[in-house]
């Protein structure tokens, strides 16, 4: 079996087939799976998949207590400062001296890695280059965990914790801000039990909390689910968050209302897969008469899978680039 994604071609044209990897932050790919004997990921799903496989699959934010086996490689992300996030938080875990290579395409920003490793007083070998992608390699220095990528600002009355990679970050976008319009105009005053659904940073989840409702945030990734927890916490807010690959998470709980300002993008393709599931499962994750609130930019099909799985839906809101809809079962 080859590598199908560039940059783990680049893999399997330099290690070969006898490569044995401890990939971090890793993009989906058999050939990476199976020519590796542990990762490090913020996805969980990503997470849960290596582990069906009997792979040893751990996030960042666990306690990092084992040398991994193999050749340590970082697949560099689109966000500048989220890879030089995992960049520091490998020199901090890992012994100094270690080997790291780092790999990514070209139009990801991995030809300015020589110039960052230099900053952080690491070495730099060009290894290999390929299909428009690059692999460098260098060796751990040892650093205090990083801290310095997590953002504070404030926004709606409120203190929010944001990191690189997460959804939104350092700022609240014009569909979230829609879509607490809406809210503020039609959620009940009374107590209800909300899901935020791909929480990113926590805007929603907070909000709502502050309001008096008893909320669920859930998210993918766990920069996400750490940024909510933290937006939370400096709001002295209660509400429970967990990584959960959409409901994985939530067998047999419901909630009277889901929210949600679902993702449609992975990396730089459209992927509507986590949108489908969200609609498509609501009902069995809903009380009676329960609700599924969302925005979506205007041109996505949405209103479709919304009749489909619910047998109806009302717009909300519309200011021709978002839209706001509500369906209830």
């Amino acid at each position: 079996m080859s590598a199908q994604l560039p940059a783990c071609q680049l893999l399997e044209r330099y290690y070969g087939q006898a490569a044995r990897l401890c990939p971090v932050a890793p993009p989906e790919d058999t050939w990476l799976l199976t020519h590796s004997a542990a990762m490090v990921s913020d996805n969980v799903a990503l997470r849960q998949q290596w582990q069906a496989s009997e792979r040893l699959a751990v996030s960042p934010f666990e306690p990092f207590d084992y040398l991994p086996e193999g050749q340590v490689v970082l697949f560099w992300p689109k966000a500048h400062q989220l890879g030089k996030w995992w960049l520091e938080w490998l020199c901090h875990v890992l012994p100094d001296n270690t080997p790291l290579d780092i790999v990514g395409e070209h139009q990801g920003g991995i030809k300015r890695v020589p110039k960052m490793l230099d900053e952080l007083g690491m070495s730099c070998d060009k290894l290999d280059n390929a299909r428009r992608c690059s692999l460098f390699a260098t060796r751990t220095v040892k650093m205090e965990a990083p801290e310095s990528a997590w953002q504070t600002f404030d926004a709606l009355d409120m203190r929010l914790v944001s990191h690189p990679g997460v959804f939104g970050h350092g700022k609240v976008d014009e569909g979230t801000q829609l879509l607490l319009q809406a809210l503020e105009e039609t959620l009940p005053k009374k107590t209800l039990k909300v899901l935020d659904m791909g929480c990113g940073d926590g805007i929603i989840s907070a909000w709502l909390a502050k309001r008096g409702h008893a909320v669920t945030a859930v998210d993918v990734s766990a920069f996400a689910a750490e940024a909510c927890r933290r937006t939370l916490h400096d709001n002295a807010l209660d509400g429970t968050v967990l990584e959960s690959d959409v409901y994985s998470a939530l067998e047999g709980e419901r909630f009277d209302v889901i929210v949600s300002n679902p993702p449609f993008h992975q990396e730089r393709d459209i992927s509507y897969g986590p949108s489908t599931r969200l609609i498509d499962e609501a009902p069995e994750h809903l009380n009676a008469k329960g609700q599924l609130i969302l925005v979506a930019n205007a041109f996505l099909p949405y209103p479709e899978r919304l009749q489909r799985a619910l047998g109806g839906f009302e717009t909300l809101s519309d200011n021709r680039r978002f839209r706001v809809y509500r369906a209830t079962k």
